[in-house]
């Protein structure tokens, strides 16, 4: 286990518009960092400009993007790019991440789409990738996604996902719960999976909740409580990756902000086990 020299520390909190003004009237949550979809605040100025601005000073904050679509067919977008450049000087955002698919073609998607697991997709992507960097002047993260139809296979989700961040040479937002979700989904050994990601690319991971649609069908919501089996391989991960940053997503049937920090702590309470377990 080797691992990486990460940008934030600790637990943090996706931060959402519903909970956007207790956050600013309590400073007291014990959050240590926040996530921002870029997307959702690029354009913000005046007094929520400023109150943005007073959060990201007084929390370390990334960003993951949604619409970067490093998979497509289109060019990339540089004026969103270098619009992103600024947005992260002036908030101090210590890391960049977007999701390893495509989410666009003639128009946007509205959805993730994976990317086949070929070896002309591994050189595709990571190219975009590099050039986002060189745009940015910063290593960016990728993150493995939920998908339900399996693209072309000539090798597996972890080679590819291997192979893209060697060939671009950036990081990786780890996802517990898609990992479990894929691997019931796709009948694949979760630990396995998580086991063959590279310590030493993690920036921090994601933690969210998924719907049972049946035993072998989990559908990737952002809308549900962290389950039971995604807790056990976090757990597991802490084990294989050492205390690797962790952040709760709750995207849709966001309940008040003192029950989200509940799960906020549950994540705290794992990496306080792990820290007694190898720390002397």
């Amino acid at each position: 286990m080797k691992q990486g020299v990460y940008p934030v520390e600790g637990v943090g909190l996706g931060l959402r518009r519903d909970f956007f003004d207790e956050i600013m009237e309590r400073p007291d949550f014990d959050i240590d960092f926040l996530e921002l979809a870029p997307e959702n605040w690029l354009r913000f100025g005046g007094r929520q400009g400023r109150q943005l601005r007073t959060l990201t000073e007084r929390l370390p904050s990334v960003c993951h993007g949604l619409s970067l679509n490093l998979g497509g067919i289109q060019p990339l977008d540089e004026t969103y790019i270098r619009s992103l450049k600024k947005f992260f000087i002036e908030h101090d955002i210590r890391a960049y991440t977007e999701h390893l698919s495509y989410c666009g073609d003639s128009g946007h998607l509205y959805d993730l789409m994976p990317i086949p697991f070929t070896e002309e997709a591994v050189f595709y992507v990571a190219e975009r990738i590099r050039k986002v960097q060189d745009i940015l002047e910063r290593k960016i993260g990728i993150e493995n996604v939920s998908f339900y139809a399996m693209p072309s296979q000539e090798m597996t989700e972890q080679e590819f996902i291997n192979a893209v961040l060697q060939e671009a040479d950036c990081g990786l937002l780890f996802d517990v719960n898609n990992t479990y979700v894929n691997s019931i989904n796709h009948q694949y050994n979760a630990e396995d999976y998580m086991q063959a990601m590279p310590s030493d690319r993690m920036m921090y991971l994601h933690m969210a909740g998924h719907f049972d649609e049946a035993d072998d069908l989990k559908i990737d919501t952002h809308g549900q409580p962290v389950k039971q089996q995604v807790w056990s391989l976090l757990e597991k991960t802490y084990q294989q990756h050492g205390l690797v940053p962790t952040l709760l997503e709750r995207d849709f049937n966001i309940p008040p902000l003192t029950e989200l920090m509940l799960e906020v702590e549950q994540i705290r309470s794992y990496q306080v086990a792990w820290r007694q377990k190898n720390v002397t």
